[in-house]
């Protein structure tokens, strides 16, 4: 064997590993221990011996990424990098490998992130969060719908409600920023009712309600729920993808097996056929030439 087979041989066998399903649970199960690892490493005063342990199962982790990505890389070379999803591993267990200087306290807490490895090797996880990538233009079109109607409704409160002498209106409704992020409040509905509504009531404006309530039908009502509409429009559209895909590997399984079953039967016809002459050949062979009886003597 040459150097080139032995190099070959040795990138089908990185390749066998890293599609190896049980590879692939030993991956998710150690993801999912080191995100629980790494709450428990946020808990204050933990006895030393366990924050040791927690640093040792921590850098034994690292290494264990490491060495699925080194073979994903000697198993697919320039490939590797044409995914995303690849190369989203890569970046996070490059951050994991910073050092642990306070510079780079940032970084080091960023390690939280190696859990979201699960979004690609859990398949349901994987195609929701791609249903998401691709509802991402629409997204766009109704953040643009949303923005308008938070300004629009900004300059209004900011007219009717920010010229005033309380404190805590003007906080809120001041200026045309103040105004947007109150009634970004408001449409979330969290406590917009007694935080805001109740104090520009009190503040003059007993009929204020009438102008919160239509900001938070549209807003929220309307606009948010397309958010939901088109999210689960594009989940719908992505199984129904991975149910054309299931289909079609289907239909193709059908149509490999029978060819396979119309080959055989050619196969058994055509075998049929010899036997039959075989069968021929021999009783030609038993009966002989036929030969006249002998004429009786006189």
């Amino acid at each position: 064997m040459n150097a080139a087979d032995g190099f070959s041989a040795s990138r089908q066998k990185a390749l066998e590993i890293v599609e190896n399903e049980t590879f692939k649970s030993a991956i998710t199960i150690l993801i999912l221990v080191n995100a629980v690892t790494l709450g428990i490493d946020t808990v204050p005063d933990l006895p030393e011996t366990l924050k040791l342990c927690l640093r040792v199962f921590d850098v034994f982790v690292i290494g264990v990424f490491v060495i699925e990505l080194a073979l994903k890389i000697y198993a697919w070379r320039a490939g590797f990098f044409r995914s995303g999803w690849n190369v989203f591993d890569f970046v996070i267990v490059g951050v994991s490998l910073a050092p642990g200087s306070h510079a780079f306290q940032v970084l080091r807490s960023l390690r939280v992130l190696r859990v979201l490895r699960l979004l690609h090797v859990v398949p349901m996880m994987k195609r929701i969060v791609e249903a998401l990538f691709k509802a991402l233009p629409g997204m766009g079109a109704i953040m643009a719908v949303l923005a308008l109607l938070v300004y629009a409704g900004a300059v209004m409160a900011t007219t009717l409600y920010g010229r005033t002498e309380n404190e805590e209106v003007a906080m809120l409704f001041g200026d045309l920023p103040s105004s947007a992020f109150t009634l970004f409040q408001v449409m979330t509905m969290d406590g917009w009712r007694n935080e805001v509504v109740q104090k520009v009531m009190d503040d003059g404006h007993p009929y204020a309600w009438v102008f919160f309530l239509i900001f938070i039908f549209l807003a929220s009502f309307a606009v948010l729920n397309l958010f939901i509409a088109l999210i689960v429009e594009a989940l719908q559209a992505e199984q129904e993808a991975a149910q054309d895909e299931a289909m079609e590997h289907i239909e193709d399984e059908i149509e490999d097996a029978q060819e396979e079953a119309r080959r055989q039967n050619a196969e058994i016809i055509a075998l049929i056929g010899e036997l039959r002459e075989e069968v021929r050949d021999l009783k030609a062979e038993r009966s002989g030439p036929i030969t006249p009886p002998a004429a009786p003597e006189a």
